[in-house]
Parts: C-alpha cells; structure tokens; sequence
C-alpha cells in the first residue's frame, strides 16, 4: 500500500520532535504507529464526474439532528463514512477478506449491503448499494476486488445517491469505529473537496470531538452521548 506524502512527511516531523521533546502527546505518538491497514472503496480518484467525501463519521452536524429517529442506536453518532456516487459505481474492498453477510438489513444501510470480515479483528460494511452483492458468505475477496455497486437508500438513485462504509469489530459486529485511521488517504483534503467535517458543538465542552480522526467509538445499543445542553449549531429539534 503506498502512503500519501502527506503522510509521510507529518511521521517525519513528528519523529523529529518526539525525539527532541520525550513527554510528545499521545496524538502525536499515533502518528507513526503501523500503516492503515485498508484503503480507500473505490479505485477512480475524488471528483464531481466520480465520487466525493461527503460526510465524516462520528458527531457530524446532520447526525445530531437527527440522532435520536436515525442514529439513536449509535449513540446518536454517523457511524460510517458517506462517499456522495452516481448508482452503479463499482465499489472495491478496502482489504483482503472473507464474506461474511450479505443482505443482513438487522444492520441497516438499505436497500441492499455487504459485510467483508478482515484478519485484523475488523469487518467492513457497505451499505446503500445498488443491488444484492453476486457474492455469498465465505467467499474470499481481494483488497482492491470489485465487490458491489453504489446505490441510493431511497432506491431512486436521484435523491441521495452514496456509500456508506462502516469498520466495525469483527466477528460481534457490536461496536463500530473511526474509519479514518484505519485508512490510507489524504483526508483533509478528501474532506474539504467534498465538503464533509462539520461536526457537533458542545459550548460546555467546545473541544471536543471536533477533528476527523478524534471521534469516539460507538457501541451498538449505548446510551446518546451527544445530549448536549448547550449545541452549536443550535438544535432544531429536527428529530
């Protein structure tokens, strides 16, 4: 897997310093922990002709609003990426894998989706897609292998045509986590052409939870944990 540069450079600086200053933050340290081990779930690069980065996981703006009627059984978190797509969009698997469902809507991310279950002790789910994946449990797929279509959970393809991948622990499924470290992208560049990273305000707790890659993991079933008493941007009650 290549590395973007970006990458590259910041593990530089960030060895540079952690070597002139020992007590570096814990943040800094992730930075040149191991590679991402997935990559990204299509092979064509971002564009309005191809596909965009449209909505982060964790406390995005959207999801709070809506984070009791939609994401209340994720804690009231996007618990995915959204990857804005015309339907019919190949889509690839983010890592070598096993099949592992295919169709369990208990899961959500209907009309159709895919779950691809990693050695590395994650699964990644896609959802919204086109049609029922030509693949059945056990298969064995590729990093990189076309494994589905894109879609629309509408089932127009004209209304909100998008994937929506998820990394969830793998083999319970019970918890999901932050994508973005676990996959090899340029993403603040991702996230300002598409136009995703509006995150949720707590004013008692400004903060928090406001960057790409800090989002808290969510568990299936767990209380909400974006009640807040004081949101910005204020809450509409759009629920």
């Amino acid at each position: 897997m290549i590395l973007p540069r970006s990458w590259l450079r910041a593990s530089l600086i960030v060895c540079l310093l952690m070597a002139a200053q020992p007590g570096a933050s814990a943040r800094a340290a992730a930075l040149i922990t191991a590679a991402p081990p997935f990559g990204l779930p299509f092979t064509t690069p971002p564009g309005p002709s191809t596909w965009l980065f449209i909505q982060a996981y964790g406390n995005t703006v959207s999801a709070y609003r809506w984070r009791v009627s939609q994401y209340g059984a994720g804690q009231g978190l996007h618990f995915g990426l959204d990857f804005a797509a015309h339907c019919g969009t190949p889509v690839v698997a983010v890592g070598e894998g096993v099949v592992m469902e295919v169709d369990n809507l208990s899961h959500g991310a209907g009309p159709h989706n895919l779950i691809i279950q990693h050695a590395n002790g994650y699964a990644s789910l896609y959802g919204h897609l086109l049609e029922r994946a030509h693949l059945v449990a056990g298969d064995h797929v590729q990093h990189g292998q076309t494994v589905a279509l894109s879609g629309d959970p509408d089932g127009t393809c004209t209304s909100r045509p998008h994937l929506h991948l998820e990394i969830r622990t793998a083999p319970d499924l019970s918890r999901a986590v932050n994508p973005i470290p676990l996959i090899a992208a340029n993403w603040d560049s991702l996230a300002i052409i598409g136009g995703a990273g509006r995150f949720e305000r707590d004013l008692n707790q400004p903060r928090q939870w406001q960057y790409l890659d800090d989002q808290p993991e969510v568990r299936f079933g767990g209380k909400l944990l974006n009640q807040y008493g004081q949101p910005w941007p204020l809450d509409w009650n759009i629920e």
